[in-house]
Parts: C-alpha cells; structure tokens; sequence
C-alpha cells in the first residue's frame, strides 16, 4: 500500500496539475447546463410545455460542437502540439460561457453552447496526451486516474455553486452568476501555463517529419478503424447516464412513483461524486490489476446493475433514488481509463487526434442515443424505451472490451 501511495504521490508533476484542474474547470462548465437548464429557460420566459423540447435541443447542440471541436483540437495537437490545444481549448470555452451568462434568448443561448461545446472539446484530450506521454509508462495509469478523478469533481462544485447561489434554487437568475464563474476560473488557469512543457516524443516526432493529425488515416485502414472503434463504443454508458437518466431524472421519478420531490441538480451531484470516487477506483484497479481490459470489464458490470436497480425503482424515496443515481455514477467511473486506453492504444503522430476525438465523440454519441430513445417511445413507454437503450449501452461495449487489445505499461513512442 505504501508502494502504490508514492507511486500516486510521484505523478504530481505540472503537466498533471495543470491538466486535472483544465479538466476541473472543463466538467463545471460542460455538466453546469445539466444542473441550470430548466430554471435558466424559465428566466428567459420559454412556456412550461416547452421546457423539455427546448432543453433536448441545448443538449444536442452542445453535443454537436464537442463532436466537431474534438475532430478540430484533436488534429490540431498533433500537428500543432498538446500544450496550444490545451491552452487553446480553455480561452475559447472560458470566454463563451462568460457570454451565456448575458443570453437574454434561445438562440443567443443554442448558439452559445454551440461554440462552448467546440471549445469544451479540446482540454481533456489534449491534457491525457500530455501526461501519458510525460511519465513512464508503469506510472501514466495513476497520472490519468488523477486528471480524471479531479476533474469530474468539478461538476458536483457546479452543483453546490447553484444550490448556493440560488438559495436552493429560489433565485433561478442565479444561472447567469455560474456562467460567469466557470468562465473566470477557466481564464485563471492559464496562468499556470508558466512551468509546463510541451511532450518529449511530440518534440522528437516533429523533426522527424512524419504525417501528423492525419484524420482521414483513422478510417482508411480495417485494423486501425476497428480499434478506433472499440475505445469509442467503450464509453457509451457514461454519457447516456448522464445525458438522459440523470439530466432528465425528475420525469422518470415521476413514472416509478418515486416518493419526494426529485431535482436534477441535487442528481448531478450525486451522480457525480459517485464518478469522482468511481474515477479513482477504476484507476487504481486498472494499475493493481496491470489491466485496462479487467478495469473495464468490472465497472460496466457496476454499471449494469446500477441501471437494473434504476428501472426497478418503484415508490422508492427519493434520497434512495438519489443514492441509485450515485451507484450509477460509481459505475460509469471508468473515464479515465476509457481515455488512458485510447490513448494508448495509437501511436504518436495520432495520438492526441484519438484522444480527444474519442471522449467526445463519446459525448456527440448523446444526440444519437437521445434520438434511439425518442423513436423507441413510439412503440414503447418512456421509461421503457429508455431501459432497451441502457441495456445496448452495456452489451456493445462488452462486446467492444472483449475485442480491444491489452494496453498496460505499452511503449507508445512509435508512429501509426
């Protein structure tokens, strides 16, 4: 144990700070509208009927720009370098959200999201690139683990920023005051710009004139496209979670008959610190266990079970709700090994394109789960159709880790 507790202890480098605050600041912002979006649409008069159409459209567009922003970012790191991304990625999303905060309408708003999503994309990616490739190879599992561990935290700070601010949600203008926040600490953090290094083997790869951030090389070959794939697929049950059980948990508490007022940002929080604690269990198992494959396989596991604990919860309270919500969140904890297996998997001249890339189209994966789900309630209930959606989010990437290839203390300084 005291091995493992100064091996975590070593990886505190500037590149990891540095990244797992960028990531703190990048959650705030992202899973704040999760936490706002209704009374922030109620601020600006949308009628009642409308809320959850128009919250559904936010979330997509939101989505949408992290699809095309990660596509953008992730070649860019790798011909550009990991610390302009970085960096690059934190103005652009800092200064949206500091101007969401003076929406006064829906499409200032969607627009807004839009781009906050484009710059959103870019700093996990770009900040994992950067530790995989800085600490040796038997340490990047627990530098990850901890980028991503801080990092998720930032949503349950959205959280508790809103239940402050806003008097437990009394003063719903409050909205704006957490824009302004999550914009302030993004355009903090670049100060501590000062002290990190751009990667070695990014360094050493541009005098060797090889193609970088080739997006296209991702698709062109039946070997590389199916292990693109795979670290794709791994991941659709975290932003499911988010995105539709958690996000919309309020409408499906009232269709199991749940027993107290439920609220999606108090869920958020939850959910959250349960990925928080998740995020470092996955980590330190994958690191005990010298298997990213055995780490995954064991929390989509968690992950199943808390989503059959989930639809079965009928005429429960709603603090044992909350607490399924938590499990949940404990469950999808494998970010950071998702992202550290990603990156892992590919050699430099794309590495930091299919890191960001994949997180996020993750991410962009939401509009077309959201999509799944709605046409299924054309046959099926609500909550139905959203139970047949969580079980394709278990077995596809089941099948997906089954298939990927063992990545643990893997050399990555090599070219695709």
């Amino acid at each position: 144990m005291k091995d493992k507790i100064h091996a975590i202890r070593s990886v505190f480098t500037a590149a990891v700070i540095v990244a797992a605050l960028g990531y703190f600041v990048d959650i705030y912002d992202l899973l704040l509208f999760s936490v706002i979006w209704k009374p922030s649409l109620k601020d600006m008069g949308v009628p009642a009927a409308e809320l959850i159409s128009t919250g559904e459209m936010l979330i997509n567009t939101q989505m949408t720009g992290l699809l095309l922003g990660g596509i953008l970012w992730g070649v860019m790191g790798d011909k550009r370098g990991r610390l302009s991304v970085l960096f690059g990625s934190i103005v652009t999303y800092s200064l949206a959200n500091i101007m969401n905060g003076f929406a006064n309408e829906v499409w200032h708003y969607a627009l807004l999201r839009f781009i906050a999503g484009i710059g959103l994309a870019g700093e996990l990616g770009a900040g994992i690139t950067l530790v995989a490739e800085s600490l040796p190879k038997e340490k990047r599992g627990w530098g990850t683990m901890l980028v991503a561990a801080v990092g998720v935290s930032g949503a349950v700070f959205a959280g508790m920023m809103w239940r402050v601010l806003s008097n437990n949600g009394a003063d719903i203008s409050a909205w704006r005051t957490c824009f302004f926040i999550g914009g302030a600490l993004g355009l903090a953090l670049l100060i501590l710009r000062i002290g990190v290094y751009e990667s070695g083997m990014f360094t050493q790869l541009v005098s060797q004139h090889v193609d970088r951030g080739n997006f296209f090389k991702l698709f062109n070959n039946k070997e590389r496209f199916l292990r693109y794939m795979r670290c794709i697929l791994v991941g659709l049950p975290t932003w499911f979670s988010i995105g539709v059980l958690v996000t919309f948990c309020q409408s499906f508490a009232e269709q199991l008959g749940v027993v107290g007022a439920v609220e999606s940002g108090i869920a958020i929080m939850y959910a959250y610190s349960g990925i928080t604690i998740g995020d470092f269990a996955a980590g330190y198992l994958s690191q005990v266990l010298k298997s990213r494959r055995k780490a995954l396989f064991t929390f989509l596991m968690f992950t199943a079970l808390g989503f059959l604990m989930y639809f079965n919860a009928r005429g429960v309270s709603a603090q044992y709700f909350y607490m399924i919500i938590g499990f949940i969140g404990f469950g999808t904890g494998f970010w950071a090994v998702v992202v550290t297996n990603a990156a892992e998997q590919f050699g430099t001249n794309l590495r930091n394109t299919v890191a960001t890339t994949v997180p996020n189209f993750i991410r962009g994966s939401l509009p077309l789960l959201i999509f799944l789900y709605k046409g299924l309630q054309t046959y099926f209930s609500q909550l139905h159709s959203a139970a047949i959606v969580a079980v394709l989010c278990i077995i596809v990437p089941m099948v997906a880790v089954y298939y990927s290839a063992e990545t643990y203390g893997k050399e990555l300084e090599y070219v695709e």
